[in-house]
């Protein structure tokens, strides 16, 4: 029946067994966006576009403080010691009353920054901002204006920063520091064009800047902003042709336009830009979709110029997971364990390398360290029962999957269980675990439910219906589990049980495609009820006009119904979507009553290339050649 067939359609919805190799790649790989969020921040820009721990901030400077206020107090202690000066004037009398100055700041500036230090270091940076903002304001300091942005950015106060990045660029317009710190918060007002032209000024000034923000900033403007920064940035790379920065920013705004063909294409026709590590990052991601041994090859010689860069090294190490090349994969990610021990995530990634080579006791070790780095992460506990069970450590592997409770491991590793304990032919313990699995966790009962019946389906289908039924009396009229009767029913012969149950999934649910096309393929199947076959089917592939198997049961119909011509064109173009032993059965047939009995071998041939156990194809075969 095609409902045993394709897990496009008709099948009843399997929880996928994670095996190592689809969770590598899952947990290695990344798109562009995390590239882009990635690439500028380590090299590119200065230490405070991360956040760092904001007592940092304060710590350096509270001696330099002290010391300031110390030499003041000497500076009067010394002036206590004259003697005395003859009576002034009252015009002088009156200038004898301001503020004493200590060197560059007065007393009041000295207390207000002090304070500001003190209260950094206790967690008020609220009074920290506000004594920065007023001396900023108050002394025109540059010194202390880039502390005030520093404090103000920490915060996340953008209004300050932004005030405060303007003043920096009043007092020191030619800072490159201020220049660019005020470019970085206009850009991130959508101010674009002033962004571009503190950038242009600070390139013009000093030679070299950093532009990779601009582009980060305009990923979620509109084309016509984008359009305007990438116009913008080559007339000025016509003025600083070898500036590699340049073609770093519109390579990356290039990607962030969706266009990563011309990004590509840009940095080729620079290769000299390829000598700082961002840059290379970015190059090697663009290449990777086109031709991925080249990208393996720019990030090794990069790793030659920069060997201490742990970006370069992790793009390497997944793209080599990505071309399956797990042996050099290893390699790369052991020496990124070595200088990261407590990094959890590289020594999990060991450990789903190590399976993928067959190591399982390797496996086991770096999984039950990231265990130990990492007590919860369940992604691990998981494949740690898998590179036990790799092992030969069947009791092992049942106990940590036991163990899992929470997450969406919980589910996987139920499966996994469920198969253990089939093998071992426990069945009673089996029933036993997901009872208890279902009172432990009532929120996934209707899947605890489903997985103990797929896994007995096969080989014990007496006591999968007897669960069903359990499940029903739980879970009444649920469409999941009526189809999973209706495959028993199937399995066990009943056609009315089958055509019962789907018949009541399609009244709940008219548009259901899958219960439309199983029941409408079983009726074929059985050479009953052809024209009623023929319309489900059709309104099933109305609804999923792509799927395969749903092809194949249209196909199917047609065949039973005398039209070889349409069934053949049916089945080719469902064995050439979904290249599957079933549909090879059936193509095979339909060419052999065309007369094409040659061809029809060879479609047979491939089907069971594709599944050396199949019964349905030599059952057909002999049936036929004995006619």
């Amino acid at each position: 029946m095609a409902n045993g067939r394709s897990e496009h359609s008709v099948r009843m919805p399997r929880l996928p067994t994670q095996s190592p190799v689809l969770c590598l790649s899952r947990r290695l790989c990344h798109d562009a966006s995390t590239l882009c969020q990635a690439l500028p921040f380590a090299e590119a820009s200065p230490p405070f576009r991360t956040r760092f721990p904001m007592k940092g901030i304060f710590n350096p400077t509270l001696p330099a403080l002290l010391s300031a206020l110390m030499l003041g107090g000497c500076s009067a202690l010394n002036q206590a010691d004259l003697p005395a000066e003859p009576a002034q004037p009252a015009a002088e009398a009156s200038s004898a009353a301001e503020p004493t100055v200590y060197g560059q700041f007065s007393q009041d500036t000295l207390f207000d920054l002090l304070t500001a230090e003190i209260a950094g270091q206790r967690d008020r940076f609220d009074i920290a901002l506000d004594n920065y903002l007023k001396q900023a304001r108050s002394t025109r300091d540059p010194g202390i204006t880039e502390r005030a942005v520093r404090v103000a950015e920490f915060l996340g106060n953008e209004q300050a920063a932004n005030e405060m990045t303007a003043l920096w660029v009043e007092i020191a317009p030619q800072d490159p520091e201020a220049l660019r710190s005020a470019a970085i918060h206009l850009a991130r007002a959508r101010q674009h064009e002033q962004a571009m032209s503190m950038m242009q000024r600070a390139l013009d000034l000093h030679g070299e800047t950093h532009f990779d923000f601009l582009a980060l900033a305009a990923a979620q403007t509109d084309p016509q902003t984008r359009n305007a920064l990438l116009t913008s940035l080559r007339q000025m790379q016509e003025r600083h042709p070898d500036n590699a920065q340049l073609v770093f920013a519109r390579a990356l705004l290039l990607q962030q336009a969706d266009r990563p063909e011309q990004a590509l294409e840009l940095l080729e026709e620079h290769p000299r830009s390829n000598e700082v590590a961002p840059i290379i990052l970015l190059h090697s991601r663009l290449l990777a979709e086109q031709d991925p041994e080249r990208a393996e090859a720019l990030l090794y010689d990069g790793l030659e110029r920069f060997p201490g860069d742990v970006r370069l090294r992790l793009m390497l190490a997944r793209l080599l997971v990505s071309d399956s090349n797990f042996k050099d994969a290893r390699v790369q990610y052991q020496k990124l364990a070595a200088d990261n021990p407590d990094d959890a995530d590289l020594q999990m990634s060991l450990g789903l390398i190590d399976l993928e080579l067959g190591d399982a006791e390797q496996a086991v070790i770096h999984l039950q360290h990231t265990l130990q780095l990492a007590p919860g992460n369940n992604t691990a506990r998981y494949h740690l029962g898998s590179a036990y069970l790799a092992a030969g450590r069947s009791e092992d592997a049942m106990l940590t999957w036991q163990s899992i409770d929470s997450g969406t491991e919980l589910l996987t590793s139920r499966v996994q269980i469920a198969q253990l304990l089939l093998e071992q032919d426990r069945i009673t313990a089996l029933r036993a675990q997901f009872q208890q699995d279902r009172d432990q966790h009532p929120q996934h009962g209707l899947t605890l439910f489903q997985i103990e019946i797929e896994a007995l389906l096969p080989d014990h289908p007496e006591l999968a219906m007897a669960q069903v039924s359990t499940a029903l009396q739980a879970y009444p009229q649920d469409s999941s589990l009526l189809y999973s009767r209706a495959m028993l029913h199937e399995r066990l012969g009943n056609l009315r049980g089958v055509e019962q149950d789907l018949s009541t999934i399609i009244e709940q649910d008219p548009n259901n495609a899958m219960a439309l096309n199983a029941l409408g393929y079983t009726l074929a199947d059985h050479n009953v009820q052809l024209e009623r076959a023929l319309s489900l089917i059709t309104r099933a592939a109305e609804l999923s006009p792509e799927d395969p198997a749903i092809k194949d049961s249209l196909g199917w119909v047609h065949f039973r119904l005398g039209n070889l011509d349409q069934a053949e064109a049916l089945l080719r173009e469902a064995f050439e979507d979904y290249p599957d032993q079933e549909v090879a059965a059936h193509l095979g047939e339909v060419l052999w009553r065309q007369g094409s009995k040659r061809e029809a071998r060879k479609v047979w041939r491939e089907g069971l290339k594709l599944d050396p156990e199949s019964d349905l194809i030599p059952s057909t075969r002999d049936r036929l050649e004995a006619e």
